[in-house]
């Protein structure tokens, strides 16, 4: 072999090795792991006085979203998983809701996502409690995207027997 067809064979080698790693499969992406949200719950945020026991309490809730996405990144549904944890409430307190409201802070708003809470639930028989809810479906799939997009605009709060307006209230964050 004279030493040009050696080189050209070469080159046809590193040519042909070149097209064939073209044909490998890369990796597929890791998917984003599904949103949380978290708040920090106090009394001090409801937008009416809260009264009794229930102004020593408090808490915090982190809310994980799993959307369903258009290939055009529109939610078309969505469930979310809820993690409550109170403390500091008077022992034997009943949740009579806890929800999800669209609101600034300090500016109330109507029902958007519900736990839907059976009476008597959750108790809190020492004034503390952790209760997780799953596969919580909001009223509507713009109320999902509506948090996705901007969960400052979002609060949740919990309702007692004691304060049926609210009892304790935070903004949304996200958390991931």
């Amino acid at each position: 072999m004279t030493p040009r067809s050696y080189l050209s064979a070469v080159a046809l080698g590193l040519t042909l090795a070149a097209i064939g790693c073209g044909k490998d499969n890369p990796a597929a992406p890791t998917p984003a792991a599904d949103p949380k949200f978290t708040a920090t719950l106090l009394p001090t945020n409801e937008t009416t006085a809260v009264v009794g026991g229930d102004v020593t309490g408090s808490g915090t809730v982190t809310v994980t979203v799993h959307p369903t996405k258009d290939a055009a990144g529109n939610v078309t549904a969505a469930t979310a998983d809820f993690t409550v944890t109170l403390s500091g409430f008077p022992a034997g307190t009943t949740l009579t809701g806890a929800h999800i409201h669209p609101g600034a802070a300090g500016v109330a708003g109507g029902v958007v996502w519900n736990l839907g809470l059976a009476a008597g639930e959750i108790t809190l028989p020492n004034g503390s409690a952790t209760s997780t809810k799953t596969n919580v479906t909001p009223l509507d799939v713009a109320t999902a995207q509506g948090v996705l997009n901007n969960p400052a605009g979002y609060y949740f709060n919990v309702h007692t027997t004691v304060n049926t307006g609210g009892a304790a209230r935070g903004q949304l964050v996200k958390a991931n």
